[in-house]
């Protein structure tokens, strides 16, 4: 049974997630999200490679959403209202209270700006009521063969990590997620599942970062030292997740220094995302679940909404204003505004997509001037400052995972290509774990576990449960004058044979008799001497070893063979040493066709698995001088 994988968006990009898993005909959509760069049906993913008749209800098993932010759940009212699936869409009780206000901000963000969104609110509405929520760590039985289960992601609230089962394959989606706690959330947890794939994001891939305590002084160093210069500071942030994080970051910081400065968040769907932070505690991080029964910390202290009339006014102050892309919308206005004038600030706390204002404005040279649209540019002079204050994981935190889960496979989206391919790399250079990160519209196929139920016969069965005494004289130290010692061996692990027309383990003999041939053993034989050395080699021969001597010269070999090989048990079975399969025992002169004076000769037999073995340990017999001292 083999998994396909056909990623329709986030593939060596990031933006528009959407990747389609195909198991054993079970068809899943994990993530139905949208590309910000684009206005039109491009920002969407190419939905006709699921269906080219449009038939996407028949064609997909279920759909599963991993957290509110655009490029994860951007397309899904466009999918079902516009496309038409009517089949299941599973999320997160968190996700499916935020997402209707992630959609509708965008929404009116969109037609602010002059143009016509591809869904309505009607349409965001109707959408919500198809959705299934789950708890974290609840099995869901979408039908007999497929079973997901959400864990904990950190990253936003309500943000999961999607495990999927169909047979004997399975799989974790991770979405978008954060190994570290931060102030209002903790870090990704899963379990430890037997996996044939990960599907892990990769947007940090190559960043490995300072701790979040040194990000936070930076941070809020350069934000004092703006305020108190007189500037202002503009905080593109999304009106839910990092908004809620600076704030409490800034908040705390305004309480410490006693600061007066104004700080504000323009959106009005952050008000209602700051009362779902504070009704679903339960999400938060330990923090702020300890601190809850005396204080919320998201009861803001010195954060108030913004009023237009405030964009000119005088005096220093922060705004967070949405969206986090500066891709239009309030904080693009705003943008304009203030950054002509150098003692201001725009910090830009998170990842942009290329191609977007907010990629623009971190790579620029200040002053500068960006283009906003085909007839607009605007003067940049004010201080830009960038900062990895991101939700997602970096390169570490993926490492940790995939080591942690140990998949059999990792195949990598949500990235840029060139940090995707080092890190696939690093993946199966220091895991040995395949991994890939197709581009968007590609389908790759990745093999996956398929167990099979089979019988066993009486007699294997008996085999497994039957003592099976063996008694061995034992040197197991490199000590030659350490005497063997006797051991007793039992082992009832029963060797059989699987026959998979009608799934059957058979005993060795039996399978015999079931396909009707005769045995064939295939060993080998080998004739090999030990030199004695000069004194016996004079009087050789006048001498033959008696029957004692002979087991002298054999325990003598054996302790000499042991400390050459002490990971190897070896056994003293009176005819010989024995190694594995491998037995050598003396042979008297009459019947060795190589007897000489010179030496004694060992016959040696092994069976043909153990060849390797075999050929060292005649080596080191061969290279064995023999005194009269040590019969």
């Amino acid at each position: 049974m083999a998994i396909e994988c056909l990623v329709l968006g986030a593939g060596q990009e990031v933006g528009k997630s959407c990747v389609v898993v195909t198991i054993n005909g079970k068809r899943i959509m994990f993530d139905c999200g949208m590309h910000m760069r684009y206005k039109d049906l491009r920002q969407y993913p190419d939905f006709s490679l699921i269906s080219d008749s449009g038939e996407f209800t028949s064609s997909l098993s279920c759909v599963i959403i991993t957290h509110f932010h655009l490029d994860h759940i951007g397309a899904l009212p466009y999918f079902t209202q516009v496309c038409g699936y009517e089949g299941p869409i599973y999320m997160t009780y968190p996700t499916k209270a935020l997402a209707p206000l992630a959609l509708e901000d965008y929404r009116n963000t969109f037609e602010r700006g002059g143009e016509k969104a591809q869904f309505t609110s009607e349409h965001i509405a109707e959408c919500m009521k198809k959705v299934t929520a789950v708890d974290l760590k609840q099995t869901i039985h979408v039908d007999k063969d497929i079973q997901i289960r959400a864990y904990y992601a950190g990253h936003v609230l309500g943000a999961a990590m999607f495990y999927a089962k169909v047979g004997d394959a399975s799989l974790v989606y991770t979405g978008d997620y954060n190994m570290v706690p931060d102030r209002h959330l903790g870090a990704a947890q899963i379990d430890q599942l037997q996996l044939d794939l990960v599907i892990s994001e990769s947007t940090y891939a190559t960043t490995y970062r300072d701790s979040k305590y040194v990000q936070e002084r930076e941070f809020l160093k350069a934000v004092h030292k703006c305020v108190t210069s007189g500037g202002k500071v503009l905080i593109p942030s999304n009106a839910l997740g990092r908004t809620q994080e600076l704030c409490l970051l800034l908040d705390d910081y305004w309480e410490r220094t006693n600061l007066k400065v104004p700080i504000y968040f323009s959106s009005g769907s952050t008000i209602q995302a700051n009362l779902y932070h504070k009704i679903l505690i339960n999400w938060a991080s330990q923090n702020v679940k300890d601190t809850h029964a005396r204080h919320n910390a998201l009861d803001f202290k010195n954060v108030r909404s913004f009023d237009r009339s405030l964009i000119n006014a005088p005096g220093p102050c922060v705004l967070f204003a949405s969206p986090g892309n500066l891709n239009g919308g309030f904080s693009l206005e705003i943008l304009k505004h203030w950054a002509p004038y150098k003692e201001n600030l725009v910090m830009l706390p998170g990842s942009c997509s290329n191609g977007i204002i907010g990629s623009k404005l971190m790579s620029a040279k200040i002053p500068t001037q960006i283009k906003l649209d085909e007839n607009v540019k605007t003067d940049v002079r004010c201080q830009i400052h960038k900062l990895a204050f991101s939700a997602h994981t970096d390169g570490k935190g993926i490492m940790d995972l995939v080591t942690f889960l140990l998949p059999k496979h990792v195949l990598l989206v949500h990235g840029e290509k060139p940090k995707m391919a080092a890190l696939k790399e690093k993946i199966q250079s220091e895991l040995g774990i395949e991994c890939c990160y197709p581009a968007n519209n590609e389908t790759v196929t990745i093999p996956s576990t398929h167990h099979i139920e089979a019988g066993v016969s009486d007699a294997f069965l008996q085999s497994c449960m039957a003592p099976n005494f063996m008694f061995w004289k034992t040197n197991v130290g490199s000590d030659e004058r350490t005497p063997p010692i006797l051991q007793v061996h039992d082992d009832r692990v029963g060797q059989g044979m699987l026959t998979l027309q009608n799934p059957r383990v058979f005993t060795q003999n039996e399978l015999r008799d079931v396909l009707g041939v005769e045995n064939h053993q295939v060993k080998f034989a080998h004739c090999c001497s030990a030199a004695y050395d000069s004194e016996v080699s004079n009087a050789a021969s006048d001498w033959s070893p008696s029957t004692s001597q002979k087991n002298s010269l054999l325990q003598l070999l054996f302790g000499l063979v042991s400390g050459d090989f002490p990971d190897c048990i070896m056994h003293d079975c009176q005819k010989g040493i024995q190694v594995g399969s491998f037995v050598a025992s003396l042979c008297s002169r009459e019947e060795c066709p190589s007897s000489n004076a010179d030496a004694l000769h060992f016959r040696c037999t092994w069976s043909v698995t153990e060849e390797e073995l075999a050929w060292k340990v005649i080596s080191l017999v061969k290279n064995v001088k023999l005194s009269r001292e040590s019969t």
